[in-house]
């Protein structure tokens, strides 16, 4: 779903900052080689999360979702020098995909990858976070939330993405269509937690920053 028209997208697109080579390259074999390349952040919303992961400047960045890391390292460029980012995948097939990118960037040191269920993952983790960014299984959405949310500093922010779902946020919900009823179920969520502030951008499939009080 297209909320710009074509030519107003390319516009957007053009007069926001370039895509660094390096993603450029991740992008290029992410389509020749892996399935659901369309899962991807690309171009205008990576750099939207560099430039929001930059003025925050986290020092523990948590991810779930990484797919082939291109938004790992959009969010590596705003974390602090001693910092760390911490990203959570199920598909065992992509680890070495994720890693060889790391390694490829001035953040590898920093970047630690994780295996599993994020909601095993993410209580065992000896840390408290100052971004958050939720890209996975939609159905787990309020799921994520609850386990992350107490993890998540004082004005810490939590990015959730695809929360508009192409549109059918809209629509009349099917009764199997667990995944469009937990988005509304976790933007109603996002509304109304007086632990948290938040505004709906409509970003490509729409992205929430929620930040905590």
């Amino acid at each position: 779903m297209h909320f710009l028209s074509d030519e107003l997208d390319n516009y957007v697109v053009a007069h926001s900052e370039n895509e660094p080579e390096l993603l450029q390259q991740l992008t290029r074999e992410t389509y020749q080689k892996i399935l659901q390349p369309r899962m991807l952040s690309g171009h205008y919303q990576g750099r939207v999360l560099s430039i929001i992961s930059k003025l925050i400047n986290p020092k523990n960045i948590l991810e779930i979702g990484t797919y082939t890391g291109y938004s790992a390292l959009c969010l590596a460029e705003g974390m602090q020098h001693d910092g760390e980012l911490h990203t959570i995948d199920i598909n065992e097939e992509l680890v070495d995909f994720q890693r060889r990118y790391f390694d490829k960037s001035d953040y590898g040191h920093q970047i630690h990858q994780h295996l599993g269920s994020a909601l095993d993952i993410i209580p065992e983790l000896d840390k408290t976070f100052d971004l958050v960014f939720i890209d996975a299984d939609k159905p787990n959405y309020v799921n994520y939330f609850h386990v992350i949310i107490d993890k998540l500093n004082t004005g810490g922010v939590i990015l959730s993405d695809n929360v508009l779902w192409s549109g059918k946020i809209l629509d009349k919900v099917k009764k199997d269509d667990t995944s469009t009823q937990t988005l509304l179920n976790y933007n109603k969520l996002l509304k109304e937690d007086t632990r948290i502030e938040t505004v709906l951008l409509p970003i490509r499939d729409g992205l929430t920053i929620s930040r905590k009080v």
